[in-house]
């Protein structure tokens, strides 16, 4: 329970949040690598004509510990931001963990949080039962894009019970809306083989961004996909797959779930969660000059 005192800190800092997401106006307090993440950002919205029209937010802290006289806030900061870009309206939301530290009665330093790389995906799961999945050899053959999107808009921000949840998340997300696409799966029980999920049980394809990406390269039956060179060649329910430091180590994955005004892909993703966000992740702090993208369109007819 957070002290009144502390209450007024979080509402003023609130104010001066929603204002930097806006504009990019500049908060000392945040380290510098994540101020020019911002300024990066805005640049970026500058050069393809699009602008943030009104950001509203809300601050939800969740730890709190006091040490030497200092206090460690780490909360969620939930944003939406209505965006225009070439005469198309949008809403941009993001839910992201952030840690303040107090001293006194002044906010001395605050910061968004990534979370570190996966280790081995089996020490992060939780359990959950198995839902009722598409399977090879059943009658469904064509990609419901429209389910993907669907599942990606309805559980962007939540955990489906049917499944395990991981801290590192992404990927499991991504499979679980081509899951509802109808992509049917195939490998079981080998886990280096194929893409598959059996509620206690899973393929290193549906779960390690890494293996999603090298799956989705070389997979010839089943959930299948074609890469192209352009995000823009991409339709709602494919994906876009990132190495983020370009060496050759794929950290994460989105789905498409429609286009803005300049017909680019604004992507839904889990582990920073995210909803119509602009594909390229220069807003993110994982972004570097080295990020490397992979463009898949899934084929609409498995094989």
């Amino acid at each position: 329970m957070m002290d009144k005192e502390t209450e007024l800190l979080f509402e003023r800092h609130l104010t001066q949040l929603n204002q930097s997401y806006l504009d990019g106006t500049e908060i000392k307090t945040i380290p510098k690598a994540q101020r020019k993440c911002l300024q990066r950002e805005q640049q970026h919205m500058k050069d393809r004509e699009s602008r943030v029209l009104k950001v509203s937010g809300q601050i939800t802290p969740y730890r709190m510990l006091s040490i030497e006289g200092r206090r460690y806030v780490d909360y969620f900061y939930d944003y939406a931001r209505f965006m225009h870009t070439n005469e198309r309206y949008y809403m941009e939301e993001c839910r992201e963990r952030r840690k303040a530290v107090f001293t006194g009665d002044e906010m001395v330093h605050d910061e968004r949080i990534s979370l570190p790389k996966a280790a081995h995906i089996d020490q992060y799961a939780r359990e959950g039962s198995a839902p009722l999945l598409q399977r090879s050899g059943q009658k469904r053959r064509s990609y419901n894009r429209l389910e993907a999107v669907k599942y990606a808009e309805r559980w962007w921000d939540d955990y489906n019970p049917q499944y395990h949840h991981f801290t590192d998340n992404c990927t499991n997300f991504i499979s679980q809306c081509l899951a509802a696409g109808g992509a049917p799966m195939h490998g079981e029980p080998d886990r280096g083989k194929g893409w598959w999920y059996t509620g206690d049980n899973w393929s290193y394809s549906w779960a390690v961004a890494h293996s999603m990406r090298w799956y989705l390269s070389g997979a010839t039956k089943g959930l299948t996909a074609k890469e192209v060179e352009r995000a823009k060649d991409l339709q709602p329910g494919d994906i876009i797959c990132y190495d983020f430091e370009g060496d050759g180590h794929w950290d994460h994955n989105t789905i498409v779930v429609m286009k803005d005004g300049n017909q680019e892909p604004l992507v839904n993703a889990q582990t920073e969660n995210s909803r119509n966000r602009y594909w390229s992740y220069e807003d993110s702090s994982a972004w570097t000059p080295n990020i490397t993208y992979k463009f898949f369109h899934i084929n609409d007819t498995f094989t």
